[in-house]
């Protein structure tokens, strides 16, 4: 009976995670939604450029996904071409770690005050503060449901089959990399997996090791967003789609070899390993995405060529 008490206690920090996120990003993309719009459409003429603005576009709506669904939108409007988008995907993946740099602050004192301003700021007309409110509430969520990660993370470890399966994935690289790509698949938030994955950390029940293979998998299972959104899209909808899928499946392959050594940079970075973990999803995000900069029209005139046979 606790055992079940527990899981379904985890499954509620679950909730208000992603909860908190969809409040966060309701509150951002009111506030800026036509201008990052007008950002993608005018700002993307080189994959440079595009991926500074897909930097700070997912930086501004703290969602990866929201931005692919947004860019491949555009695409079927034909207000963006296929090429123009490989600089905003690999913007995405870097946007996408500010959120979970973010979440490493320790506000726990300010959460209930945080809380409290938001919903008055909700109940308001005015857009903006409407907006505010929005954005206050969602982060003091996002907070609490961190807590609760930590908290339970521990009790839902002790459960025998939980046990086995945490000690599995501390020992095997490939079974943590398969665990995050299919609880992102499911829960639909890379940045929810790795926030779990934060808690887990924090509380010791899994290594370092096995916290950047989640990541790294979480960044594999975030592309199913962006594939359900080309579902009934043009050719190159479905290409920004596959390109997303290949630019990040890519990326962990090549990373995948130095996680060992990722493990001990983390460790030199930062002693807390909550901020290890968001450290190197940094990381691992910026240089992916630098190496595959400037072969970015390369990337897209090959698929162009392999997809539209």
């Amino acid at each position: 009976m606790i055992s079940l008490f527990n899981i379904l206690v985890f499954i509620f920090f679950i909730i208000l995670f992603l909860i908190g996120m969809t409040v966060l990003r309701t509150g951002l993309f009111n506030a800026s939604a036509s201008s990052s719009k007008q950002w993608l459409i005018k700002l993307t003429n080189t994959p440079f450029r595009g991926m500074l603005v897909g930097t700070v576009v997912t930086g501004i709506l703290q969602s990866s996904s929201a931005v692919m669904v947004m860019t491949i939108g555009l695409i079927g409007a034909k207000m963006l071409t296929f090429k123009q988008s490989i600089g905003i995907i690999l913007g995405t993946n870097i946007g996408t770690t500010f959120t979970t740099e973010f979440i490493t602050f320790n506000i726990n004192s300010a959460i209930v005050p945080i809380a409290i301003a938001g919903a008055i700021l909700a109940l308001v007309k005015k857009t903006i503060l409407k907006s505010i409110g929005f954005v206050l509430l969602g982060l003091a969520l996002i907070f609490s449901a961190m807590n609760g990660f930590e908290l339970i993370a521990t009790p839902i470890a002790a459960l025998p089959w939980i046990n086995e399966y945490t000690s599995m994935l501390n020992q095997n690289h490939f079974a943590s990399i398969v665990a995050g790509m299919i609880i992102t698949m499911i829960i639909q938030s890379s940045t929810a997996t790795t926030g779990i994955a934060m808690g887990f950390l924090s509380s010791a029940v899994i290594g370092i090791d096995a916290g950047i293979a989640i990541m790294l998998g979480a960044n594999i299972g975030t592309c199913i967003t962006a594939l359900l959104a080309s579902i009934g899209g043009g050719s190159e909808s479905k290409l920004c789609a596959y390109a997303h899928i290949w630019l990040n499946l890519l990326g962990v392959i090549l990373f995948y070899p130095f996680i060992p050594y990722l493990s001990k940079l983390a460790q030199i970075l930062a002693t807390q390993p909550d901020v290890q973990l968001a450290h190197i999803s940094l990381i691992f995000n910026c240089i992916s995405s630098i190496i595959a900069l400037p072969f970015a029209n390369k990337i897209a005139d090959i698929m162009l060529k392999f997809y539209q046979k």
